[in-house]
């Protein structure tokens, strides 16, 4: 899959998944929007990367529904000297 194809597909995560669906916070969206999921899931699963749901990492986990990580990080409400690492928080 090419470099652009991500591009949109993160985008359309964002606009559809997140900002569709409640998430308003601009600095969630704007982190959410970079994240290169599908430089953290097997390849066989690239085409799958920004779907709305988890997806196996290997040795029997996943990672998390986008969707999900956003609704956190947003309720969390960290401020802009922040740094937020979700590991398994769902």
């Amino acid at each position: 899959m090419a470099k652009d194809e991500f591009a949109l597909r993160r985008e359309r995560m964002v606009v559809e998944q997140l900002a569709g669906r409640g998430i308003h916070d601009a600095r969630v969206l704007t982190v959410m929007g970079s994240v290169l999921r599908q430089c953290f899931i097997p390849a066989d699963d690239l085409a799958w990367a920004y779907a709305d749901g988890p997806l196996p990492i290997g040795y029997g986990q996943t990672i998390s529904q986008p969707y999900i990580v956003a609704l956190m990080t947003e309720l969390l409400g960290p401020q802009p000297a922040d740094r937020v690492l979700e590991v398994g928080g769902g």
